[in-house]
């Protein structure tokens, strides 16, 4: 069985930092995405857009993952948004409580 993985692409400007993620965000994933938005945290944008458009699973570490960047990014003083995130993470975020702990937008990074 192939395991999943996490592809993360980032892209930074003056006013934001744009990670752009494909594939699985899990228990084997979830500590990359973690590395990645602390280092943009050593010196935090105003705000970090997460480009969920390739995002095909995300499992309660996931979740969890996301909720907690979220909190480190304002205690950095950064805003953390999650853009073009699918409908079957919506739901999942919606069933769970967790989509008021997280901002979300829609529409491409840099609207």
């Amino acid at each position: 069985m192939d395991r999943a993985e996490l592809s993360i692409t980032a892209q930074r400007t003056a006013d934001e930092a744009v990670l752009c993620l494909a594939g699985e965000i899990d228990m084997l994933t979830a500590a990359q995405l973690t590395t990645a938005v602390n280092e943009l945290l050593a010196e935090p944008p105003p705000r970090i857009v997460l480009d969920l458009g390739g995002v095909t699973f995300c499992d309660s570490q996931g979740l969890g993952t996301l909720v907690v960047l979220s909190r480190k990014a304002s205690h950095a003083q950064s805003l953390l948004v999650l853009t073009n995130v699918g409908h079957f993470l919506l739901r999942v975020l919606d069933i769970t409580g967790l989509r008021s702990a997280l901002m979300i937008r829609n529409g491409q990074p840099g609207q």
